[in-house]
């Protein structure tokens, strides 16, 4: 039983369709036949992102520590809930690597090259506010283009980057305020 919905969008598949199709290439989990993305190039985003989220782990966990001064302690403490936020996005996009049947890469030889953000040491407590600025930027405006690229060939993919990019988005914010402040 299809039925067309409109002129611009496909036929829902029958029930004995969906059935069939759920069990050629089984082996291939969550990635079905109807998976319209280039899995390839996903994967390759998807191991950039993860890359750049574990270089920002570190950066904010070392300005963390090396935090100094009277105005050190609300900064250092904005650098550990960021820390932590980037590791739980570091989380969902392996999950999502090894669902879309990937290897995450976690080697940290290859984890600098893939990485979009720098990993920057300074001592100045400014300037890490600054650096973690200059990182937040950069992981919005590359999360906003794998959007883009990904467009509706993927929705899973795509709701975990926009919900990755809104909460980078509040670390630019508060960057900023805390930018504004020292």
């Amino acid at each position: 039983m299809s039925t067309q919905v409109d002129n611009n969008k496909k036929a829902l598949s029958s029930v004995d369709e969906l059935r069939r199709n759920a069990r050629r290439q089984v082996e291939e989990g969550a990635v079905t036949e109807g998976y319209e993305a280039d899995r390839n190039q996903i994967l390759k985003m998807l191991n950039e992102a993860l890359a750049t989220e574990l270089v920002c782990v570190m950066r904010y966990r070392r300005h963390y520590f090396m935090a100094k001064g009277l105005e050190s302690e609300p900064i250092s403490k904005e650098f550990l809930q960021h820390s932590n936020e980037e590791l739980s996005h570091a989380d969902k996009l392996a999950q999502r690597i090894a669902q879309l049947g990937g290897e995450p890469v976690f080697n940290p030889n290859l984890i600098c090259g893939l990485s979009h953000a720098e990993y920057v040491e300074t001592e100045d407590l400014k300037e890490m506010v600054k650096e973690n600025l200059v990182a937040e930027r950069i992981a919005i405006d590359s999360y906003r283009e794998m959007i883009n690229f990904i467009g509706n060939s993927d929705s899973t993919t795509r709701r975990i980057l926009e919900e990755i990019l809104e909460v980078e988005e509040e670390h630019a914010d508060e960057l900023c305020d805390l930018l504004a402040e020292t």
